[in-house]
């Protein structure tokens, strides 16, 4: 009984990691959303507002490593950051804010319908850079899912060219961020979990933000006298942020990857369902035929890549279990040869 209580405690703490993360990244699209909207909140200052995020992320990610001392830094040279967490810190900072860009041009299910682009991307930018095997089979499935969207983007009622140009470039720059990770940092032994990611590479953010944000929106926010920072509605906006940071923490590490990404699908069938009914925009049968498309693929894609981990880790079980018999066949031969020796 003791058993099957531990089992049942552990499936009731996946779904409430589960919940969390929905919940959070539920509530940090839909907040963006609403401060972003011209019809909204009204401050449609994406690159700001990104900033405010890394400053908040970043001072609180410094207190837990250097001053709570909660989390271990990670021993990384000065030559390993500007070559590895400097690129890898550009590309998150530009995707942050064309992902947010768009919220000023597109509905919030029609995000998450181009969202759906991110394993094309990923697989694709992976091939490039000869850290995934090109096969005929997951190109086709890619080539599918690319469809399902180019079809729901065909029954988008309030299409736009420059937002959905800006969210096809946050999830080339977020695809790119992710194949570099293993190649500049995971290849090397160097893991970061959300807290030491934010503490090295939101202050890069920072400062590549803030180039853009002197030229582009400086100006307009000196200018707009009548605006006043609401620290009600930006420190509670990024405070959750910062908590969607630490339940992918807890969300990958107490479950799995996969975990997270099944997660996310139901997220944003969540979302529609709420862009659809709360905030009133249009969602077309086309748009759900080409989304169904696309989600179908990418579960292939997920279906395929658990099959693939299973059998790696199968594979690893093997060897190890090789090498255990190896071991214990020496010891046997020693002990045989020794028992010899003292017989003679």
């Amino acid at each position: 009984m003791a058993v099957s209580d531990g089992v049942v405690k552990k499936i009731v703490l996946s779904y409430t990691y589960v919940a969390i993360w929905i919940f959070l990244s539920f509530t940090v699209i839909v907040y963006n959303k609403y401060i972003l909207d011209r019809k909204m909140y009204n401050w449609p200052y994406p690159i700001s507002l990104t900033m405010i995020h890394m400053a908040f992320c970043s001072s609180l990610a410094y207190i837990l490593v250097r001053v709570l001392k909660l989390v271990e830094p990670v021993s990384m040279s000065r030559d390993l950051y500007l070559k590895s967490v400097v690129p890898i810190g550009a590309l998150y900072s530009l995707s942050l804010w064309f992902s947010n860009s768009a919220y000023i041009y597109l509905s919030v299910s029609f995000i998450q319908m181009l969202k759906a682009l991110m394993p094309v991307a990923v697989y694709s930018i992976g091939v490039m850079f000869k850290k995934e095997a090109f096969k005929n089979e997951t190109m086709a499935n890619m080539v599918s899912i690319s469809l399902g969207v180019a079809v729901a983007a065909y029954g988008e009622a309030k299409f736009d060219a420059w937002g959905v140009t800006l969210q096809l470039m946050a999830v080339a720059f977020e695809a790119t961020r992710l194949v570099l990770i293993q190649i500049l940092l995971n290849s090397k032994g160097i893991s970061l979990n959300p807290i030491t990611s934010l503490y090295y590479i939101a202050p890069c953010c920072l400062v590549f933000l803030s180039v853009p944000w002197i030229i582009m929106e400086y100006p307009s926010l000196r200018d707009n006298s009548s605006f006043h920072l609401d620290f009600a509605i930006f420190g509670t906006n990024s405070a959750c942020a910062f908590a969607l940071n630490l339940a992918v923490f807890l969300l990958v590490g107490k479950t799995s990857a996969l975990t997270m990404n099944v997660a996310g699908v139901v997220k944003d069938w969540l979302l529609i369902a709420f862009s659809w009914s709360v905030i009133k925009d249009t969602v077309t049968p086309l748009n759900l035929i080409g989304y169904g498309l696309a989600f179908l693929g990418v579960a292939y894609y997920n279906h395929c890549k658990l099959q693939a981990l299973k059998a790696s880790e199968a594979q690893k079980k093997t060897q190890q279990a090789d090498e255990e018999a190896g071991r214990l066949l020496e010891q046997k031969d020693e002990g045989t040869g020794r028992k010899n020796d003292n017989q003679n």
